[in-house]
């Protein structure tokens, strides 16, 4: 205890609050993030990640809302506490950006990601690949003697397990594409 009888480490609701507000801890973020739809917007979005370091994990852009002109682009992305909020600052200043939502903190979203996976196999594999695929509906999209493509939708979490299972039978392929997110509230 010092002079001033002030503790270390008192909680956060002190005046005197000595704990670091800082976290090495890193986090998978999800932004949603309204731009003007116009060329060379989604380059600067991209130079401001590379240029400083920062991964991108996926990206998608799709354009919502035709006749105002603008486009989502939904980025996931890791980092720590302190770099997420410094993501979210900078991208919020670049001129053609309307808005930057974290859908990670800003409560619950739903997430889908597309996946096509090419599965190469003969006999006894071959069936177990159409009942593994029955099982997590994904569909045939092509099939020859000897390969299948399957697509599928889902979560992250669904699209890894899905290929996990096919690995042993077969997998020689995968295309995924960027997570698409929605915030479900308001």
């Amino acid at each position: 205890m010092s002079a001033l009888k002030i503790k270390k480490g008192s909680n956060s609701h002190s005046a005197y609050n000595l704990r670091p507000n800082f976290s090495d801890v890193i986090e998978r973020h999800t932004l949603a993030v309204l731009v003007e739809n116009e060329p060379g917007v989604l380059a600067r979005v991209i130079g401001l990640f590379s240029g400083r370091g920062y991964n991108i994990d996926s990206l998608t852009v799709a354009e919502v809302d035709h006749t105002g002109h603008l486009s989502r682009i939904t980025i996931v992305t890791s980092g720590t506490p302190q770099v997420i909020e410094q993501i979210k600052a900078q991208l919020g200043r670049i001129v053609p950006v309307h808005e930057v939502h974290d859908l990670t903190v800003e409560g619950p979203s739903v997430e889908r990601e597309l996946a096509m996976f090419k599965v190469n196999g003969t006999g006894d594999k071959r069936v177990e690949a159409l009942r593994l695929a029955d099982i997590f509906r994904a569909n045939v999209v092509d099939s020859t003697l000897e390969t299948f493509v399957f697509e599928i939708t889902g979560a992250p979490d669904k699209i890894d397990a899905f290929a996990d299972l096919m690995r042993p039978l077969g997998l020689t392929d995968v295309a995924r594409t960027g997570v698409a997110a929605l915030s479900r509230g308001n």
